[in-house]
């Protein structure tokens, strides 16, 4: 049966989903803008932040507990809820068992692909990470300040770093250059993975219609469901069980977490000049 809608396009549910991302940085940046507490606190722009001291709110302090035991950990936290979820909820095998199920392999390998992807963007890409890269790219550079004499400082070229953190390690100063915040990338790749890979398993597993399509090999395209196996699991037979359990709370828990500091990134660090050019100093993130 042929499908309206083409293959290589979001569905309604990943369109909001997209919006949300834009609109929450909007949100943020217009409420830093609007609020009186937040345009009267004492703006720092080496660390890019507002001084702990005089900060409009908890979560302006990058020493709050969610920046440091959530953001910091971030990948922890989306593969520990992730798994949490792909091995307790029926629609991807039988429910607390570690069986390897064809539903499961897959969701191990899609989750490898992302991690893949944030490593390379945020750790380690054959050398420095894909941010180093493009931060030095674009002119940024490390800037090593030497003591020489007693009261004299003298910054050294010779001595190279090609990452924040080495240039952090030994002193210097990361400074120039155009620098997305590997926090923010975090923030949106993880969440945006767990929100796609919970919500559409538990709108599926209750039978709810699915607009997705894809194209098959004969160049057609019909519906996603009358194209691909879909397992009949327990949670389909067994009208007493919700497919909202432990796991899909968990997940979309952190994802709407993820979501929450991304608001906070967005309302108290960077002035909205440097939302647009973000100099990364003294090798330190936003958050």
């Amino acid at each position: 049966m042929a499908a309206k809608g083409s293959p290589y396009l979001p569905t309604p549910m990943e369109t909001v989903l997209l919006l949300l991302y834009p609109a929450t940085l909007v949100l943020g940046s217009l409420f830093a803008l609007l609020n009186p507490a937040t345009r009267a606190s004492t703006y720092l722009s080496a660390s890019q932040s507002h001084d702990p001291a005089f900060a409009p709110s908890y979560f302006a302090k990058k020493s709050n507990l969610f920046n440091q035991l959530f953001v910091k950990r971030g990948w922890f936290w989306i593969t520990a809820s992730y798994f949490l979820f792909l091995f307790t909820h029926a629609a991807t095998g039988p429910a607390g068992s570690a069986i390897l199920t064809r539903k499961r392999l897959q969701g191990v390998l899609r989750w490898s692909i992302v991690t893949m992807c944030w490593v390379f963007v945020t750790q380690w890409f054959f050398g420095p990470a894909i941010i180093d890269r493009g931060f030095m790219m674009t002119g940024g550079a490390c800037e090593v300040v030497e003591m020489m004499d007693v009261g004299k400082a003298e910054a050294n070229p010779a001595k190279i770093f090609l990452s924040g953190i080495a240039c952090k390690a030994n002193g210097g100063k990361w400074s120039g250059g155009h620098d997305i915040s590997g926090h923010v990338f975090l923030l949106v790749l993880g969440s945006m993975f767990l929100f796609e890979e919970v919500l559409f398993v538990v709108l599926r597993a209750s039978r709810a219609k699915e607009e997705r399509v894809v194209m098959t090999p004969s160049g057609e395209v019909k519906n996603a469901d009358t194209e691909a196996e879909i397992d009949r699991v327990d949670i389909q037979d067994d009208n007493t069980k919700s497919p909202w359990d432990l796991g899909v709370k968990v997940a979309l828990g952190v994802g709407a977490l993820s979501i929450w500091m991304l608001l906070m990134t967005a309302t108290y660090f960077h002035t909205w000049l440097e939302k647009v050019r973000h100099p990364t100093v003294d090798g330190q993130n936003i958050c």
